[in-house]
């Protein structure tokens, strides 16, 4: 299978993608906005963009957490009741729902949107800085996007720092840790006690090719006891299934304990918990296992893994909520692999707007000719669904469940939404990876 290659030539981004100039640029626009197609426009000579502050105020993501003995902290399924800022003006019509409602956009598009004018053009621009009120001169121009606020993303961590192996004696060897941590899932709201391992979650990617020979450690650094199962692992030796009391004891505080097999079949796999697993997997301990074919019909350009997880945190993707949630990010041509992943205890049906998936293996498994087409794809509880998405037409489209309950409230979207952001050429991509990462 080809590798996917986010991180190839990361350009610096575009001299007009200033804050100043969006809003000089939102004022000349904001008069007179007219109604015609997006106008893709090459950036021009790139130099360095500046960012606001890329934390809110206080914030201490990785922190202890108290005792796992004490109840978990849940987060609210979104932001505190909707509220005008001082001297906010209300638009004629509105309520405070628009209000809170733009400002989630408006946080997770933080600094971004300057870059938008030179990507999809004066035309889009200008429809931007209507529908923001980038005259306004909102406090979140001055920020990185909510997503960037929050701690470890997934998605970038697996371009940028990749879990890595030692290989000994031909034994592709992984080393991690389980923790308590404190995971921030909105930048605005406090964290919640949490686990993870690595100190994050989701865990890191373990990622293999078929056939390796595989030896997980595990150092539990909780204080209670757990375990470790690799979801649809096909193993010789059942004593490597990570059950306690059925293939093992339970991985005691202070234990490290081994897991090793061949990954004998191919595809989009899971690790997690398999002790307390309500409340250990609620709170964390999950991650991606990526089995890597020898040989696969499916090629892509990008790929995006897209855990979804909860009660505990609310609802979550890759163990965040919109705003904090990071775009699926493609250029024209181009196509993604995304690798849906239910570890929560819900039915959650993915929706993508203006967009349709070519569904190609689940459970790890291709679907080879019973591949199928849908704009929405239901994901239970332990499912991995492979899904790949043809970027064609520009624009920021609404990639969310579909139970509304999960997705949006009185002040606007939250939890399990985020978006396909689709920009006219590849170094459109690499220029906003590059933005992010500064």
């Amino acid at each position: 299978m080809d590798e996917p290659q986010p991180q190839d030539a990361l350009q610096p981004v575009n001299p007009h993608l200033s804050r100043r100039g969006f809003l000089r640029g939102a004022a000349i626009a904001g008069g007179g906005l007219v109604a015609a197609g997006i106008a893709a426009c090459t950036p021009g000579t790139t130099a360095n963009w500046t960012f606001g502050p890329t934390s809110s105020p206080g914030a201490t993501p990785g922190a202890a957490t108290p005792a796992p003995t004490a109840a978990p902290s849940v987060a609210p399924s979104a932001s505190a009741a909707p509220s005008a800022s001082p001297g906010e003006v209300i638009p004629p019509g509105w309520t405070l729902h628009d209000v809170a409602a733009r400002d989630k956009v408006r946080r997770y598009l933080g600094d971004l949107p300057p870059a938008f004018k030179d990507i999809f053009g004066p035309v889009a621009f200008a429809k931007l800085v209507e529908i923001l009120g980038a005259t306004d001169d909102y406090p979140a121009l001055h920020e990185k996007p909510a997503f960037m606020q929050v701690g470890t993303q997934l998605a970038l961590q697996d371009v940028v720092d990749p879990l890595k192996p030692e290989v000994v004696g031909g034994v592709k060897v992984f080393k991690l840790t389980i923790d308590e941590i404190e995971q921030k899932i909105d930048e605005l709201l406090p964290p919640v006690a949490a686990l993870g391992y690595n100190k994050q979650w989701p865990g890191p990617t373990i990622r293999v090719n078929q056939g390796d020979r595989v030896r997980a450690e595990f150092t539990n650094n909780l204080n209670e006891t757990t375990s470790v199962h690799f979801h649809g692992v096909e193993f010789d030796d059942f004593f490597q299934d990570g059950v306690p009391f059925v293939t093992q004891l339970p991985i005691t505080p202070g234990e490290t304990y081994a897991y090793e097999f061949v990954a004998k079949n191919a595809g989009s796999l899971m690790y997690h918990s398999h002790h307390n697993a309500t409340d250990q997997v609620g709170r964390g301990l999950l991650g991606a296992f990526i089995v890597d074919p020898t040989d696969s019909p499916v090629k892509y350009d990008r790929e995006y893994i897209w855990i979804s997880n909860d009660p505990y945190g609310g609802f979550t993707i890759n163990g965040h909520g919109f705003p904090a949630t990071v775009p699926v990010l493609a250029a024209v041509g181009e196509t993604v692999l995304i690798r849906f992943m239910n570890e929560g205890t819900m039915m959650h049906p993915w929706h993508s707007h203006g967009y349709t998936m070519d569904v190609v293996a689940r459970d790890g498994q291709p679907l080879g000719s019973a591949s199928f087409k849908c704009d929405t794809l239901g994901v239970n509880p332990g499912e991995r669904w492979d899904a790949v998405l043809t970027a064609e037409r520009p624009g920021v489209w609404a990639f969310h469940c579909h139970i509304l309950p999960h997705v949006e409230g009185t002040d606007g979207m939250f939890g399990m939404v985020s978006t396909f952001l689709v920009v006219p050429t590849k170094s459109d991509v690499d220029a906003i990876v590059q933005a992010l990462l500064a």
